[in-house]
């Protein structure tokens, strides 16, 4: 039997966790070159791989293309788009666990998701090259919580050096924190700029989501358990904003895989249907 089941979340949590540990394992440190796609900050003092947004940024600032961290971009994304986003980064998986916190949840305006774009091209691109300074890293959350804060907690040098800046880090920290008590996804949804440029591989990569038109009801259970609230899912698998974490997969109707190979992974290939009602 086929033990492989992404329906379930706890499945997809292993994922994540492990994941986590790794990129924080300090040891393969001479791996710091490397730009791993998910959202990581090279900053804590366990990281092993490179930050591909912060790489992005320091070749902005000195007017040069990185052109080794967009072939490994492209690679990943026109394999699989957005699946690292799912299954594989820490700060997704953040996002993952504070939004089981059982708190009535709200609903992003769709309107707000197209914010990221503008990070993307404001912070990451526009203004690196403008002022020479890594503006996206001296906000981003996931890097005060992973660096910011242990570097000044467990390196008292840097602590005289404490200004409004790492206030409002720390604030910019706390607001999304909260956020994620209240939606899910809300990083990935209106900021993250490697989610973004994940994103415009969604369409094209190699392997996908996939709906079988000739059976698909419209029913709408895809939509209810998607963690970024897409519509109507059966009519735009492929969206931008889709994070590849299979969880639609719970209907029959759609599966994930290849043009030659559509169904690599579908309801029928994970465990057991009793065991797809267990509860997640």
């Amino acid at each position: 039997m086929n033990t492989f089941n992404p329906l379930r979340q706890a499945y997809r949590i292993r994922y994540q966790l492990f994941f986590l540990v790794t990129v924080n394992s300090y040891y393969p440190a001479f791996l710091k070159f490397f730009p791993c796609p998910v959202l990581n900050c090279y900053a804590c003092p366990l990281a092993v791989f490179a930050c591909p947004i912060g790489t992005l940024q320091h070749f902005a600032i000195i007017g040069s293309i990185p052109f080794f961290t967009f072939g490994i971009l492209g690679l990943v994304g026109s394999a699989i788009g957005r699946w690292t986003c799912g299954w594989l980064c820490p700060f997704g998986f953040i996002q993952d666990m504070l939004a089981k916190v059982p708190l009535p949840k709200f609903s992003i305006p769709e309107k707000l998701c197209y914010s990221r774009y503008v990070i993307l091209l404001l912070l990451v691109f526009i203004l690196p090259y403008w002022l020479k300074e890594p503006w996206f890293s001296k906000l981003c959350p996931q890097g005060t919580l992973e660096g910011a804060i242990p570097i000044v907690l467990f390196m008292g040098k840097y602590q005289e050096n404490i200004g409004w800046l790492f206030y409002l880090k720390i604030a910019i920290l706390l607001a999304f924190l909260f956020l994620m008590l209240i939606t899910t996804r809300p990083f990935c949804r209106t900021t993250c700029p490697l989610g973004t440029i994940l994103s415009f591989f969604n369409k094209v990569s190699y392997y996908k989501l996939r709906v079988d038109n000739n059976s698909c009801t419209a029913c709408g259970k895809c939509d209810e358990v998607c963690p970024v609230e897409i519509k109507k899912i059966y009519q735009n698998p492929d969206s931008s904003q889709c994070i590849r974490c299979l969880l639609c997969l719970q209907c029959s109707h759609i599966s994930w895989g290849s043009e030659k190979n559509p169904k690599l992974i579908c309801y029928d290939s994970c465990v057991t249907r009793k065991d797809m009602n267990v509860q997640n």
